[in-house]
């Protein structure tokens, strides 16, 4: 967990006097790092008492071919690319932007699985 508040200093160094101190709010949460396998998530609550859905496993991909826009739903198979960290490949995570291999073809992902619980993906041709 990491403190995600205001700095005590200035951009020119000086300190400033917090009239606060830390909130449990200002800590950010571990991430989900989504993996392959039978579905499994996790609600959190948030600010103002909303939810968040978080994929901590999933197995199936909703994957829209661009061409003709239709989406069917997709097993995936396994990570073939993550342009964020290559270790994320070996350790198959799902992440935005992460290439992935389906049965019926590459797909590259759009949505954020570790926030909405989903994972949408555009076929790659």
């Amino acid at each position: 967990m990491l403190w995600q508040g205001e700095s005590i200093r200035k951009v020119t160094g000086g300190r400033i006097r917090p009239a606060k101190g830390k909130r449990r709010s200002e800590i950010g949460l571990a991430p989900a790092d989504t993996h392959i396998g039978e579905d499994k998530r996790k609600i959190v609550r948030t600010t103002g008492g909303n939810e968040k859905v978080r994929a901590l496993r999933a197995i199936y991909a909703n994957v829209t071919t661009p061409s003709n826009g239709q989406t069917k739903k997709a097993k995936i198979e396994k990570v073939e690319e993550n342009g964020a960290d290559p270790n994320y490949v070996r350790r198959n995570l799902l992440t935005k932007g992460a290439i992935i291999r389906t049965d019926i073809g590459r797909a590259r992902i759009v949505s954020r699985p570790g926030q909405d619980g989903v994972i949408n993906a555009i076929l790659l041709e």
